[in-house]
């Protein structure tokens, strides 16, 4: 009797068990899909992947990378140098004498003045635009978060300079303090940063009534260390995206003086000289002008086509449009009516 109670015991145990002894099959566990450890992609990631999808934005990008790499490779793509004058051979046509673009009135080669040109331009349109957005990202923030009378004469001070036409501002600065490199982005930056800071400045106003600004002020931390820590870094899209298109404002301001004869001087090269001095040769040989002007158009439509992209990337309204060859591949493969 004891026997046999101890086998039910033992075929009851098993059977709640799922052993293969008691003839069942075991029951699976519960199924973990695989990628649920994956992180999700981060916002620049994201980011990234609206941007490629644009393609003026990607076309823009290589555009202006093959500049960059031009103006730092210069040394190893011509054997001329940009300020070298050869007057045996002056306006020289493109492929004469080994000079790939021809040659200027003094014989200098077009190619080479090309490619110094661009470290130049391309150097004083970044650096101008890293400064004005730091002038004003900071005049912006202060502004918008102390609110008050700091907002009313910081807002005032940038009425006064948008008042002021900033061409005029720029030549008479010029005319002041020389026409150096490093003066030039100077006063570009001073005429330059008053959109910035307005753009920080109506941020600033929606961040300060966030919860988590009030949360870090109840914790103690200083109004400095909410500002730079927390809500520029949630003002940052804005700002790159503001930032872009100032390379390419830099870059024809820059132009603009030096077309006047109050920018880049001689030997030194930039477009905007080289069109103030093909001016006198127009209907000797008028490509002298075309070659730098297309350059600056090329430059400037991309940095526009680059910020264009970043904003519609940023922008959570933005529809991705597909093109009619992936919708169709797409309703083939998951739509019913496709099979």
């Amino acid at each position: 009797m004891s026997t046999d109670h101890s086998q039910l015991v033992a075929q009851s145990s098993a059977s709640a068990s799922g052993t293969p002894d008691s003839g069942l099959a075991p029951t699976p566990g519960p199924q973990i899909p695989a990628d649920v450890s994956k992180r999700p992609p981060g916002p620049w990631v994201v980011l990234w992947k609206k941007f490629s999808r644009n393609p003026y934005a990607m076309s823009g990008l290589i555009v202006l990378l093959v500049f960059i790499i031009a103006g730092i490779l210069a040394p190893k793509l011509t054997k001329f140098d940009p300020a070298a004058i050869d007057l045996m051979f002056p306006n020289l046509k493109p492929g004469a004498e080994g000079h790939l673009l021809g040659t200027d009135e003094l014989g200098r080669d077009v190619f080479t003045r090309l490619l110094y040109s661009a470290r130049i331009s391309l150097m004083i349109g970044f650096s101008v635009a890293l400064a004005s957005v730091a002038i004003g990202s900071v005049i912006g923030a202060i502004s918008g978060y102390f609110g008050g009378w700091v907002d009313t004469v910081f807002m005032r001070i940038v009425d006064v300079m948008n008042s002021v036409p900033s061409l005029f501002l720029n030549i008479l600065f010029m005319a002041i303090f020389g026409s150096q490199i490093k003066y030039m982005i100077l006063i570009l930056a001073l005429t330059s940063w008053m959109s910035i800071a307005r753009l920080v400045r109506g941020t600033f106003l929606q961040l300060r009534e966030m919860q988590y600004v009030e949360a870090a002020k109840a914790i103690g931390v200083s109004s400095w260390g909410i500002i730079f820590r927390h809500l520029l870094r949630n003002a940052s899209f804005p700002i790159i995206v503001n930032a872009t298109l100032m390379v390419g404002g830099a870059i024809l301001s820059e132009s603009a003086l030096s077309y006047l004869g109050l920018g880049v001087q001689a030997p030194k090269a930039s477009w905007g000289v080289m069109l103030s001095n093909a001016q006198e040769f127009m209907l000797v040989d008028p490509m002298q002008a075309v070659y730098p002007g297309l350059c600056i158009l090329l430059v400037v439509l991309a940095v526009n086509f680059i910020g264009d992209g970043i904003r519609d990337a940023l922008d959570p309204r933005q529809q991705v449009t597909k093109s009619r060859r992936r919708l169709e591949k797409w309703r083939k493969n998951y739509s019913k009516s496709g099979n």
